[in-house]
């Protein structure tokens, strides 16, 4: 496996045990319709979170966050309403983007919450 698909898996395994450490269940990950998919699907009181995980190992190039545009955001609005629908969710729904930074002493997240929704994308 290439080297950035392993700094990936790592990000998302990283979110993942950030998320359950804030109270939250992991519904699903790497949930995907056609060529997108959602890394994390998470669930807390009422609340389903559709989260997508950028992880780098250095901000030279700006931060991980910065990299998911519109076309991204509009793909995760589709495929989360794809996902409520299949599975009849009828809980709030927020966009979520978890930034890690990977480092030889250990890691950095930041978890933007509300990033993005889908009024901001019309």
């Amino acid at each position: 496996m290439a080297t950035h698909n392993d700094t990936g898996k790592l990000g998302e395994t990283l979110a993942q045990e950030y998320l359950v450490s804030q109270g939250f269940a992991i519904v699903a990950t790497n949930w995907h319709r056609g060529k997108f998919e959602i890394d994390i699907i998470a669930y807390r009181e009422g609340l389903i979170v559709f989260a997508e995980v950028k992880t780098r190992s250095h901000t030279d190039h700006g931060n991980p966050e910065e990299f998911v545009d519109n076309k991204k955001q509009r793909a995760y609005v589709r495929l989360a309403d794809a996902y409520v629908t299949a599975h009849q969710r009828h809980e709030e729904v927020r966009f979520d983007i978890i930034s890690v930074i990977l480092s030889p002493d250990g890691h950095q997240i930041e978890h933007l919450e509300n990033a993005f929704s889908p009024v901001e994308l019309t």
